[in-house]
């Protein structure tokens, strides 16, 4: 009996992209008859019996761990390809014996690789690119919610509660984060998958475990792509793109799945290909250091503790932002990037807007871009030494040069799409009378005439600056913008 090859140079990639959805397709419901059985049946409509995948897969681990016994030197290339043609041996006995279609073939030898080297059942899910966000309520409920607004119930993830846990013990100790780990002791779990997905986990707080993976689905885009998209216009993208040129300290703000993270890699794509900068974040999602495009990066991530306290009451083994922003100022950088803020590390973000360097850039959430300054100051309060609201402002003022709030409607319930666009860019010109940072609106929604996305309003008070580094100011005299018409909404502001 021959085994059928799966690639014969273990420098390629283990196996071909998985076959996709088709572009306006969607995945069936998993029943309830299949939940434990289909593994990945609603991604590739092909059933696999989970049961053989897991004993097949755990035939080949145990081949490995006597592999490793015998060969420790061994690299993970060699020992990837030796598992290769072992699961290529069981799966066409199993084939031969059951009269498998060719296709069958195929699905279940990726499942059994996925349960070896991947993220297991839940990979098809990862491998879908119209994948926004990964839903999982306990072992057996996981909905995908999708790009256009769809959500739809798909096949389990895993058979019990512990089965789902070592799932994601496996994915931490895969991402990298050997000290992230999640049980009753360390009921949470936060970090970036291999393929730059962010997953939340939570046990132990409540009747079952919970996970939710974002996925980035626009992970490299440019200033021109996100015109094109209609997040900005032609005029925005060459104002931003001055900011960035021109060294100015750039917060973006906005709403959760807005787009944020998007804009924010699209702006470091502005950034000289030579320019030596830090990105620092809780999970890597900007991925500068591997996108081919900027060669100077020093990518910091934040560490969490094992779980124990010492005798300050500090997680051990914990490294923080703001822990990270110190050995940073030492390492010849020209900016930083802090990624999103939601706690005490805005401490850490302020710190490398006020440094003496400009040009660097952060993320943070807000509602409205009217609450972004009080959302700076809230989060000053729950830092650890409780700083105030009037330090927040003054260091707001004294490191920030603009605001760019990005905003999201959804009228996918109505059976429109969704809208991310910049609404407003706020340029920051100093200490106002009532203490709060003084603004200008350089860009705000043309509502009066039915648009709610950014629109010139005026010059900002460092408009030389941006014309020295290539900006046509003239363009902020453009009323509508670039924009040929208003935001096409079902329901909205249209006149």
């Amino acid at each position: 009996m021959h085994a059928r090859p799966l690639h014969p140079d273990p420098t390629v990639a283990p196996l071909p992209p998985a076959p996709r959805q088709p572009a306006n397709g969607a995945p069936a419901p998993a029943s309830a008859a299949c939940s434990t059985q289909v593994l990945g049946a609603p991604a590739f409509g092909v059933a696999v019996t989970y049961q053989v995948a897991r004993d097949i897969a755990s035939q080949v681990a145990k081949r490995r761990e006597e592999l490793l016994k015998t060969s420790p030197g061994m690299d993970r290339a060699s020992e990837e390809q030796r598992c290769l043609e072992w699961i290529n041996e069981a799966v066409a006995l199993w084939s031969d014996a059951q009269a498998m279609a060719p296709r069958e073939d195929e699905a279940l030898r990726r499942a059994v690789y996925d349960l070896l080297f991947r993220a297991g059942r839940l990979q098809p899910y990862l491998d879908d690119e119209r994948v926004e966000d990964i839903i999982i309520q306990g072992p057996d409920e996981v909905w995908l919610d999708y790009g256009d607004g769809q959500r739809h119930r798909v096949a389990p993830i895993a058979d019990s509660e512990e089965e789902l846990l070592e799932l994601l013990r496996e994915l931490a100790r895969g991402s990298g984060h050997s000290e992230r780990t999640i049980s009753t002791a360390s009921p949470t779990l936060a970090l970036s998958l291999q393929d730059g997905s962010r997953l939340q986990a939570i046990t132990g707080l409540g009747p079952m475990t919970y996970v939710v993976i974002r996925r980035h689905r626009i992970s490299h885009a440019t200033l021109d792509d996100l015109v094109q998209l209609g997040t900005i216009d032609a005029v925005l993208r060459d104002f931003l793109g001055a900011c960035v040129r021109a060294e100015k300290n750039v917060m973006i703000a906005g709403k959760q799945k807005a787009g944020k993270t998007t804009l924010l890699r699209a702006m470091l794509r502005e950034f000289d290909p030579e320019c030596r900068f830090a990105t620092i974040q809780t999970e890597d999602e900007l991925f500068a250091h591997a996108n081919g495009y900027h060669r100077q990066v020093v990518s910091l991530v934040g560490r969490e503790s094992n779980g124990e306290r010492d005798v300050t009451g500090r997680g051990v083994g914990e490294v923080t932002l703001l822990d990270l922003m110190h050995p940073a100022l030492r390492m010849s950088l020209e900016r930083i990037v802090v990624g999103e803020v939601r706690g005490p590390e805005v401490v850490a973000m302020m710190q490398a807007l006020t440094n003496g360097s400009g040009g660097n850039l952060c993320t943070i959430h807000a509602r409205r871009a009217s609450i972004v300054f009080d959302r700076i100051a809230e989060l000053y309060a729950l830092a650890q030494d409780n700083l105030s609201e009037q330090l927040a402002y003054r260091q707001t003022a004294n490191g920030l040069d603009f605001v760019v709030f990005v905003d999201m409607i959804d009228e996918t319930r109505i059976g429109g799409r969704r809208h991310r666009y910049v609404s407003h860019v706020l340029e920051l010109t100093g200490i106002g009378e009532s203490g709060r940072p003084a603004t200008n609106e350089v860009f705000s929604p043309g509502s009066e005439f039915g648009e709610l996305r950014a629109v010139p309003r005026m010059d900002p008070a460092c408009v030389d600056d941006l014309r020295r580094v290539g900006f046509d100011s003239h363009l902020l005299q453009q009323p509508y913008g670039a924009w040929s018409a208003p935001l096409a909404l079902k329901v909205g502001v249209r006149r």
